[in-house]
């Protein structure tokens, strides 16, 4: 399981021209699934993200977490997480990104489950093409995988 999160003043995600989830300070987190991956790794890689502390304090320094702040995560699937290009060609191989049925299942899975713990979460729309717009806040940007 990758993500990539990004600290954020506000975000959205549109789908066919409609807006699907926004929030306002929190985090973008890009997730991509591969084979193997399951809901325990996701709750943990969910705990890991929102006790992370990347947000300022009164003195200007990352002692925060999006708990602390009170902030919301907007979380996106994106299978080119797993795009491999270690061979010569120009085109990514996705061959390592979890089968599509699969990993729907596991992102509906962990999107309850991060409601379930207590994290404000928007979510785009699974497999659809999605225009994601965000104004990133540092720019903080954080690659993790479980």
């Amino acid at each position: 399981m990758r993500a990539v999160i990004q600290r954020v003043n506000h975000a959205s995600v549109k789908v066919q021209g409609e807006i699907v989830g926004q929030i306002g300070t929190g985090l973008l987190t890009f997730i991509g699934f591969t084979d193997g991956d399951s809901l325990e790794q996701g709750e943990a890689l969910l705990n890991k993200i929102s006790n992370m502390r990347i947000f300022e304090d009164a003195n200007g320094k990352m002692n925060l977490s999006l708990r602390d702040v009170n902030g919301q995560m907007l979380i996106v699937s994106q299978f080119t997480l797993y795009a491999q290009t270690r061979k010569s060609g120009r085109r990514p191989s996705f061959s390592d990104a979890m089968e599509s049925s699969k990993a729907g299942e596991l992102y509906s899975n962990l999107l309850a489950k991060a409601r379930e713990l207590g994290i404000c979460a928007q979510s785009g729309v699974y497999a659809a093409n999605m225009q994601v717009s965000l104004e990133n806040d540092g720019p903080v940007t954080i690659i993790l995988e479980a």
